[in-house]
């Protein structure tokens, strides 16, 4: 039988089809004419992500599902007169991609509202932008934003970073989150607004650190000690909120993305998911991870609420059935990941200074198996090994007490993994939740560097975790320690572990790179799973919803370090255009 046959849902097309290509005896058209396509694609490189059909040249699209794949020859003949054809004139297709792992939202209203400035911002570039912030925002208390480098205080030499802020503040409350998301820089009237002095205790899981005279808070701010700042902080309306969410589509479509898991979605941001997509206004699927308390924790989660907050906001394309859990911080100047082996020594941290752990191993078992029982995959934010392994163990005690196994709980950022942890990542399907983004030299890998030692060159074993049968998944953290949602630096960074924007010599630990192949399938089939979307997207096959994207280049075609360069000229959700680029608009065939 002719192997370029397209894939047909309608039997009646089937039929029809057979008697084109003289497979069958002759049949009347007007006898089995069925439902035509709403869109055709022809002359393309379309790549499927499906074993039995990896390539076709032409799809069809109708009620917003793929309705045949094949040669253009085969699938033209579907056409009526009502029919879009699009000539892709050799253009390459793919599945749309999923971040797996990003707070959208977050970013989108930082973009938008908050004095923002690059992770590569000097003191100089803080100064002016913060000044020309307290300018345009006369009647503001507070402002809010950043992010600034995780070794900025390593190499600005700013002995008080709270009166350092405080010469451009104009008598306003300020407060800046670095690149990690984990730590702040607050001056001197936002530490007096939320009761911060010299007599405040450190929290337990953050610490304040102090003048090294008067012992008065300087103005950075760790973990736990930023939580108790941010609780305090004015937030945003509900419609900045959703104005949020329309951006934050707006940008995940314009670099091909059709499914984002928020990883930390609080309960206004879950509020903004819902009423958007109920407005019609989210052409993106979305997993949101709910919120947990941030921080140290020796009691249990409150499970009733989760449940509550999961009914409430679920909707057609919002899957609330996930949550997040921190365990620990990040493995950079601020020296909060939890590790096995003891950090680099330094002045504000004491002799074999190993990290902060959030949630003590029995209590994290006791939460896991209680979302377990209830449905809920679990997200355990897990930077150093020591929270790795933690997490695995309690992942390990909540299969043996609910059975169950099948939920496919993430370790997000596991960059650092003991090697007899490795093979239980498959044993528990456990998904390595990994930042390719990252995955290359940087200042912000420059800091992790600088706090781990010699040891720090040994991250993210992704090929390891291959190997011994892992699943993986992949996503950008935006806006902690990358400037955007644009997955093609994640997936140039993964092959070639360099920096895909060529600002810093060198490689990352090369010897973990893997394959085109092995990335793109993390980007799209395993991102799905990791949405529960596998049913329905995350490949081009018969009968999946149509998300996909058409590419300005083909991808097996260039070398490596040109894949950051990829634009997308057209991106498909739901069968339905929702971004185009430079790409000439679709005409008759």
């Amino acid at each position: 039988m002719n192997t370029l046959l397209p894939r047909f849902i309608d039997a009646r097309l089937l039929c029809l089809f057979l008697a084109i290509a003289g497979l069958s005896g002759p049949v009347a058209a007007e006898e089995t004419v069925g439902p035509s396509p709403d869109t055709i694609l022809v002359n393309g490189a379309i790549h499927t992500m499906e074993e039995d059909q990896p390539t076709a040249s032409a799809l069809a699209i109708r009620a917003g599902k793929i309705m045949a794949l094949g040669a253009t020859e085969d699938i033209i003949e579907l056409k009526s007169p009502t029919t879009r054809v699009i000539d892709l004139k050799g253009r390459m297709v793919m599945p749309g991609l999923n971040d797996g792992h990003s707070h959208p939202t977050e970013g989108a209203v930082a973009n938008l509202f908050s004095c923002k400035f690059e992770f590569t911002a000097t003191a100089e570039d803080i100064a002016r932008i913060l000044t020309a912030c307290v300018e345009k925002n006369p009647s503001a208390e507070w402002i809010v934003g950043g992010r600034w480098d995780s070794n900025f205080f390593e190499n600005n030499d700013i002995p008080s970073p709270r009166k350092w802020l405080d010469q451009y503040s104009g008598n306003k409350a300020v407060y800046f989150s670095d690149d990690s998301g984990h730590n702040g820089w607050a001056n001197t009237k936002a530490l007096q607004l939320v009761g911060m002095t010299k007599d405040t205790k450190d929290p337990a899981g953050g610490k304040i650190i102090r003048d090294a005279k008067t012992g008065a808070p300087n103005g950075l701010l760790l973990e736990e000690a930023q939580t108790v700042m941010e609780k305090q902080l004015p937030d945003w309306t509900e419609d900045q909120y959703q104005a949020g969410v329309r951006e934050m589509t707006r940008l995940a479509n314009q670099f091909g993305i059709t499914g984002i898991k928020d990883a930390i979605s609080r309960d206004p941001i879950l509020k903004a998911y819902h009423d958007v997509d109920k407005a019609g206004d989210l052409s993106i699927h979305v997993a949101a991870a709910i919120s947990t308390p941030y921080g140290h924790r020796e009691v249990p989660l409150d499970y009733d609420r989760l449940e509550s907050l999961r009914d409430t906001f679920a909707s057609d394309h919002v899957d609330t059935r996930f949550v997040k859990i921190t365990n620990d911080g990040v493995p950079t100047a601020s020296r909060t990941a939890a590790m096995l082996a003891p950090y680099r020594p330094h002045d504000h941290f004491p002799a074999n200074y190993r990290g902060l752990i959030h949630v003590d191993e029995e209590t994290l078992t006791r939460d896991v198996a209680e979302l377990e029982k209830r449905g809920f995959t679990v997200k355990i934010h897990t930077a150093g090994d020591r929270s790795v392994q933690e997490a695995l163990n309690a992942i390990e005690k909540a299969h043996k007490i609910t059975g169950r196994s099948d939920l496919r709980h993430e370790l997000a950022h596991a960059g650092y993994v003991a090697e007899s942890d490795i093979p239980r990542f498959k044993e528990l399907n456990v998904v390595a939740d990994l930042s390719p983004y990252i995955w290359h030299p940087s200042p912000i890998i420059q800091s992790v560097l600088d706090a781990v030692g010699e040891r720090g060159k040994h991250y993210w074993p992704i090929r390891d975790l291959l190997k011994a049968g892992a699943p993986v998944l992949a996503g950008s953290d935006w806006p902690a320690a990358v400037p955007s949602l644009n997955p093609w630096i994640g997936i140039e960074a993964m092959i070639t572990r360099q920096d895909p924007y060529d600002k810093t010599a060198g490689a990352l630990w090369p010897e973990q790179a893997i394959t085109l192949e092995q990335t793109l399938r993390i980007f799209t089939i395993e991102g799905a799973r990791a949405l529960r979307i596998e049913e329905t997207s995350g490949s081009l096959k018969v009968g999946k919803s149509a998300d996909l994207v058409v590419l300005n280049q083909n991808l097996f075609r260039i070398k490596a370090t040109d894949i950051a360069k990829t634009k997308v000229d057209m991106t498909f959700f739901e069968g339905k255009i929702v971004h185009q680029g430079v790409m000439e608009k679709a005409r008759p065939f």
